[in-house]
């Protein structure tokens, strides 16, 4: 409630003028009953036509103001809760991009969706909500109760018996239903979560064809889901008819006392009509507050789920000095090292990386090679500094990488990922997440490097070439050349290749490799593959094996000293190198 109270208080006018109108209608709406007990008692009984023409005209300006006001207050409702719905968003959209991948793989890409869209609307209604009949409500309760006993105390009786009764019932309802509800919203994580899944994956599921089988688990998902929702609205729905019972009782009771009462002449028609009046709009107030309740659990359910990730910390802090990138007239200092480094991921039971210990100078190329799990992906991550080794230092041109902001480190790496990503929107947008100031000459150079020019030239649009989501209009081998493009356009210090060419024919990767090798002199670059024929030509070959360092010097040397990277080559039919036979 904190949070969300210091979202309200950007706009303390409109959300203080949102429930004050809405009580100024309220207040309007109280005065009809006695001006129809007034009608009634005076100019019908007494015959009075003028009479009734005058309270009717006043009963429509009463309507007509009511109605203004109405609207006022919804307007400021409306307008602070999409303000506090935006400023939320936008808030924790910045969070999570703070986070590390440590916790943004610990919570799930389809939980933090969910909070983003499904939560922090649920929110925004409740605030919408909230301020519209939060006073509006107990205001109306509570004056037709006054109301009531001004007209007459005896007659008003019922009023002090039925309204504990429906408090009692209102509140025993939404006690049950609010935990139910939390449930309800735990269930349709899983549907969002298995939704994503399939999107995604529609290729791989159709390749396979598992659509019935996903059908299936998709169609037991939504009905649990379904089963939950409809037993929290059964309950929820007892409200309404339990209500309108005691409700109807209370005016059973008011016609019956109120009845003798105007046969003995204490009491006149107009007076129970009144009453009768003041009861049905209690009715209605409480109807809508229980739903307001109902609506506002949803709310703090959805507000606590939204608080948890911003109560997420990063693992990795944003301060830090900036990377100094040395004079090369400063002696041999290296662009990378690893000292005695592991690591080990949130919640594993063994170490991923353990005792890694190497150097990569400026304009060094370092193959990585090994087998799948070997850790070649995790190391390269830590270079970035996307997560914290667990053990030893890492040092980024002689200093220590915990000391150095991330956005520092990131300002002179450039890291090309397994998996190409692209975003929509033209080409020359694409490649300036490289360089945001990058010229075209820059752009067209970079392509040429990574062998792109030619398909994007055979398009015919140039860099205004238009991208969809995720690069879907590509083949996967013109992505991942867009990819290396990309990184190369801002010239790092650091490129960082992890199996950005597997999608590749040999002859585009070797001149892609020829291409980098006489453009990146300046640049430690580190090639990492399972192809013996991407790493071979590089000045040092790191051999993974089962997250150590199983060997490490050229082609020529691991080839006659090392047995892992011997079977590594025997496995590429590269025997006759290796000396192995089968």
């Amino acid at each position: 409630m904190k949070r969300l109270m210091s979202y309200l208080k950007h706009h303390p006018v409109i959300t203080l003028l949102a429930p004050l109108f809405k009580m100024l209608e309220a207040t309007f709406e109280l005065f009809i009953p006695l001006v129809v007990a007034r009608m009634i008692d005076i100019g019908i009984a007494g015959k009075n036509p003028a009479y009734l023409w005058k309270m009717g005209g006043l009963m429509i300006l009463l309507g007509i103001i009511g109605f203004t006001f109405s609207l006022t207050a919804q307007y400021f409702a409306a307008k602070s809760a999409i303000s506090t719905g935006k400023m939320i968003r936008r808030d924790l959209f910045t969070h999570i991009n703070s986070l590390s991948y440590q916790e943004i793989d610990t919570i799930g890409t389809s939980t933090l969706i969910n909070r983003m869209t499904v939560d922090v609307n649920q929110v925004q209604n409740g605030v919408n909500m909230f301020l519209r009949l939060f006073l509006r409500s107990p205001f109306v309760v509570i004056g037709a109760m006054i109301m009531a006993f001004t007209v007459d105390i005896k007659a008003a009786v019922p009023f002090a018996v039925t309204i504990p009764a429906l408090l009692v019932v209102v509140f025993a309802i939404l006690l049950i239903s609010m935990p139910l509800y939390k449930k309800v919203q735990k269930q349709l994580d899983k549907i969002l979560l298995s939704t994503r899944e399939n999107l995604l994956g529609i290729r791989v599921i159709r390749a396979f064809s598992r659509q019935e089988s996903e059908k299936a688990r998709f169609q037991d998902e939504t009905a649990d889901f379904y089963k939950k929702q409809v037993f929290v609205g059964k309950i929820s729905a007892l409200l309404n008819p339990m209500t309108y019972v005691i409700i109807n009782l209370g005016i059973i009771a008011i016609l019956y006392f109120g009845g003798r009462q105007v046969d003995a002449g204490r009491l006149t028609q107009g007076q129970i009509i009144a009453l009768i009046n003041y009861m049905s709009q209690i009715l209605t107030e409480l109807v809508k507050l229980a739903n307001l309740i109902i609506l506002l659990s949803r709310a703090m359910a959805s507000l606590s789920r939204v608080n948890t990730i911003f109560e997420q910390k990063s693992s990795i802090s944003a301060e830090g000095t900036p990377l100094e990138i040395p004079d090369p007239s400063c002696g041999n200092i290296p662009a990378v090292a690893f000292e005695n480094v592991g690591f080990t991921y949130a919640g594993a039971k063994s170490k991923t990386l353990q005792g890694l210990s190497f150097t990569a100078m400026p304009g060094e190329t370092i193959g990585i090679i090994g087998g799948t799990g070997s850790g070649k992906s995790t190391l390269a991550s830590l270079i970035p500094r996307f997560y914290d080794s667990t053990e030893g230092t890492i040092r980024l041109f002689g200093q220590d990488i915990r000391r150095l902001a991330p956005a520092s480190i990131c300002r002179h790496i450039g890291i090309v990922p397994q998996k190409a990503a692209l975003f929509s929107g033209s080409l020359r947008k694409n490649m300036q997440w490289g360089k945001r100031d990058a010229s075209d000459e820059e752009i067209y150079q970079a392509l040429t490097i990574a062998q792109a020019k030619d398909f994007v030239d055979a398009k015919g649009l140039g860099l205004d070439l238009a991208i969809q989501q995720g690069g879907s209009n590509l083949s996967g081998g013109q992505k991942q050349r867009l990819t290396i493009a990309r990184a190369l356009v801002g010239a790092p210090e650091i490129l960082i290749l992890d199996d950005s060419a597997s999608a590749l024919d040999f002859a585009t990767d070797a001149r892609l490799r020829k291409a980098l090798k006489e453009s990146t002199g300046h640049s430690t670059v580190f090639l990492i593959s399972q192809r013996v024929s991407a790493v071979k030509s590089a000045d040092r070959i790191l051999v993974m094996e089962d997250g150590h360092i199983a060997g490490c010097g050229t082609h020529r040397e691991l080839l006659e000293t090392n047995p892992v990277y011997q079977e590594i080559c025997a496995s590429q039919s590269v025997r006759k190198e290796a000396g192995i036979h089968a």
